[in-house]
């Protein structure tokens, strides 16, 4: 069984932001798999797939970014699903937008979600599909302002094309690895 993480934050104000491109990228591939139902459990919502006979439980998790670890940690142990079975979708801001990267073991890079997993489960240990959001365009715009605000129309043109990539990558690293999905995947 695997467990896919999406991360963002709960309600209306942040639904499109940057911030919650984790959510988005479970919803659209969810959608694509005959839109199951959503359920809340562990302080998240949750919906239970089977991608090719294997079971997934996607999971976003409703307690705000910062806080994402406590879902997450809950799900785990409760399914008993090992870390190697374990990804995580963000946003990246040191990737461009729609570029992606797979990673594992990496640091929070500054990323609160991230850093809330990774304090909570005591390891970085586990898989990242980071997809790319950019840097704020002008300098001196705080970085929690940019993430929160919606993409821009163009990048919202192009966003649906991303997000259906990023469900590609979770489909690689499931059924490929993570080698072969990274090599595939990076840019």
């Amino acid at each position: 069984m695997w467990l896919i993480v999406g991360l963002g934050n709960p309600g209306p104000k942040y639904a499109l932001t940057r911030h919650n491109i984790g959510f988005q990228c479970l919803d659209l591939y969810s959608q694509s798999i005959n839109n199951p139902p959503w359920n809340e459990e562990h302080k998240a919502h949750i919906c239970k797939v089977k991608i090719n006979d294997i079971p997934v439980i996607f999971a976003k998790p409703m307690t705000y970014m910062n806080k994402s670890g406590e879902s997450v940690q809950a799900l785990l142990h409760y399914y008993k699903i090992s870390l190697e079975n374990l990804i995580v979708v963000h946003d990246e801001l040191d990737q461009p937008f729609g570029k992606m990267k797979i990673q594992k073991n990496r640091g929070h890079g500054g990323h609160n979600g991230i850093r809330s997993i990774s304090e909570l489960l005591g390891t970085q240990d586990y898989i990242r599909l980071k997809l790319g959001i950019g840097r704020p365009p002008h300098p001196n715009m705080e970085v929690a302002d940019y993430v929160l605000q919606k993409f821009s129309q163009e990048e919202q043109s192009q966003l649906a094309d991303f997000l259906n990539k990023g469900g590609d990558a979770l489909e690689a690293i499931i059924f490929d690895g993570l080698q072969k999905a990274s090599t595939k995947f990076n840019t």
